[in-house]
C-alpha cells in the first residue's frame, strides 16, 4: 500500500539485571581473571544479552513461549482511501487530478467523463504519480477509469446486460457507450459508472437511460446474491437527483430530466436492492455538480448526482465520507467535485518472520 501499515508493537519490559559480587568492583564480574580478560567477557556477556533480550522480545510479539503476552489478534490496516470524480476530459484536467490524487492520499479513483481512447490517455502522468489505470474509452466522449496504487483485477469494461445507444449496426444491435468499468482492490468490488444523461423527457436518449438504469440495478441483485459477502460499491455521476434537496431550487427542474418521478424510481432499486448512500447515511450534505453556466457556482446553484452506493459488507467498512467542494474553484475545474470514502479493511494474514 502507502507506508500507512503501522501495526502496533507490543514486548515484555525487559529489565537486565546486573551481577552483583562481593567487594568486586562496580561492573559486577568477579575478578577471577585478569582486568583484561574480564573486559573482554563483560563484553561478551553484554552481547548475548543483547541478542537474548532482542530474541525474547521478537518471540513474545509473536505469541511464543509461555512469555504471558498474547499472540496479536488480526490486524487492521488503515482505511483505503476511495474516491469517484467526474473529471470532465481527463486531458484538459490531468495535472490538477494527479495533484488532488497525491495530495488527498487516495487509493483508488474513479473517473467520469474521461472523453478520451486508450491511445489518447495520458499514462504517463498517473504512472508518475505512482498509478496504474484502466479505463473504458471508446471516443472522444463519455469514458470511465481507475487510477489505483493499489492492483486491480477482474477487469469489466461495461456489464453484460448494458444496452446500445445510436445508430443500429447491420447486425441489429446498437453500438455500446463506454460507461462502466468493474474492478476488485483488496477484496473490495468497484464499479465506475457514467450514467446516462438522458437529454429531455422526449428524447430517445431517455428511454435507454431509464433502460440502462433498470439493466445495470437488475445486475446489481444478482452480484449481492451471488458474493454477499464481498463489500460491492457503485461510484460516479448517476446524472439523477433523488431529492428535492439535491437541486438548488426544484421548481426550475419541473418538466426535466435529473429529477422526473422515473429517474428517481431507477435510482430508489439499487437502494431497494440493498445499497446505501455512504455519504447521505453519514449526514454529509452538499453539491457535487455546478453548471459552468450563469454563475451557478458562485451562487452555489447545484446538483448532487454524483454517489456511491455500497451494499451492507462496504457501508459498515466506511469510516469517512466527504464532498470535495473546493475543487470546483481555481483555474479549469470540473464541472463535478469529488466524492471520497475512506474503507478500514480487516487483515487476517501475518507475513512477519516466526522463529523457532
Amino acid at each position: 500500500m502507502h507506508a500507512r501499515d503501522h501495526h502496533e508493537q507490543a514486548g515484555d519490559d525487559h529489565r537486565a539485571q546486573r551481577y552483583r559480587g562481593d567487594d568486586h568492583g562496580t561492573t559486577g564480574i568477579p575478578p577471577i581473571f585478569g582486568a583484561r580478560q574480564n573486559i573482554q567477557m563483560l563484553i561478551t556477556v553484554s552481547h548475548i544479552c543483547t541478542l537474548w533480550f532482542a530474541f525474547s522480545a521478537v518471540q513474545a510479539q509473536l505469541g511464543g513461549w509461555d512469555s504471558g503476552v498474547p499472540a496479536p489478534a488480526a490486524t487492521t490496516l488503515d482505511p483505503m482511501r476511495v474516491a469517484t470524480w467526474n473529471v470532465n476530459s481527463i486531458r484538459s484536467r490531468v495535472g490538477r487530478v494527479t495533484d488532488w490524487l497525491l495530495r488527498e492520499d487516495v487509493d483508488v479513483l474513479a473517473m467520469q467523463e474521461i472523453k478520451c481512447t486508450e491511445a489518447q490517455f495520458p499514462f504517463d502522468a498517473f504512472s508518475a504519480a505512482g498509478y496504474e489505470v484502466e479505463l473504458h474509452g471508446l471516443s472522444q466522449w463519455n469514458g470511465v477509469a481507475f487510477a489505483s496504487r493499489l492492483p486491480m483485477s477482474d477487469i469489466a469494461r461495461g456489464f453484460d446486460s448494458a444496452p446500445g445507444f445510436g445508430k443500429t449496426a447491420e447486425d441489429g444491435t446498437l453500438p455500446q457507450e463506454a460507461r462502466a468499468i468493474g474492478v476488485t482492490v483488496n477484496g473490495v468490488r468497484l464499479w465506475c459508472l457514467y450514467v446516462p444523461n438522458g437529454r429531455e423527457l422526449d428524447n430517445a436518449h431517455y428511454p435507454y437511460k431509464l433502460q440502462w438504469l433498470a439493466n445495470l440495478a437488475t445486475e446489481t441483485r444478482q452480484w449481492l446474491a451471488a458474493r454477499p459477502e464481498q463489500p460491492l460499491a457503485l461510484m460516479g455521476d448517476f446524472n439523477i437527483a433523488p431529492l428535492d434537496i439535491d437541486v438548488w431550487n426544484i421548481d426550475v427542474f419541473s418538466g426535466h430530466t435529473h429529477v422526473s418521478a422515473p429517474e428517481r424510481a431507477a435510482f430508489a432499486a439499487f437502494e431497494e436492492a440493498g445499497l446505501v448512500d455512504a455519504l447521505r447515511s453519514r449526514g454529509v450534505e452538499g453539491y457535487t455538480y455546478w453548471d459552468y453556466q450563469q454563475l451557478r457556482f458562485p451562487r452555489n446553484e447545484g446538483m448532487r448526482i454524483d454517489f456511491i452506493l455500497g451494499s451492507r459488507h462496504f457501508d459498515e467498512l466506511v469510516t469517512r465520507a466527504e464532498i470535495h467542494r473546493d475543487e470546483r474553484k481555481g483555474d479549469a475545474p470540473s464541472d463535478h467535485v469529488p466524492v471520497l470514502v475512506d474503507v478500514a479493511l480487516d487483515s487476517d494474514d501475518d507475513d512477519r518472520p516466526m522463529f523457532l
